[in-house]
């Protein structure tokens, strides 16, 4: 990978960001983290504390990802469940990750910690 060191190189994210935003304002607001590292990547991640995905299925169904492209894992000692998913968006990789505090009474244990 070689270092980009212009704006335009990043015109691909960056695109496809403005594009989400016109034509999908009423969604719930994501992180949004776009780098030189990976010019084409836009990652989108949105944390939610009430132990649902709603904003992630929103994003989800919007970006037209199948539900069985998306992963899920819990981290943080089983405290936080995570999807997952990726898609192509107006020529950019598209991230889109979800967390949530999984409920006390909710947590697993032995599975998927990361």
């Amino acid at each position: 990978m070689s270092p980009i060191s212009t704006l335009e190189a990043l015109s691909a994210p960056l695109r496809a960001l403005r594009l989400l935003a016109l034509d999908f304002p009423h969604l719930p607001a994501p992180v949004v983290h776009v780098t030189a590292i990976y010019p084409d990547r836009l990652a989108l991640s949105l944390h939610e504390q009430d132990g649902g995905f709603a904003a992630f299925e929103a994003w989800r169904t919007v970006l037209g990802i199948e539900p069985d492209a998306v992963d899920f894992h819990v981290q943080c000692n089983h405290r936080t469940g995570v999807l997952t998913a990726q898609t192509v968006y107006d020529g950019a990789d598209i991230e889109l990750t979800g967390y949530t505090q999984v409920p006390d009474g909710a947590r697993l244990s032995g599975v998927g910690a990361a």
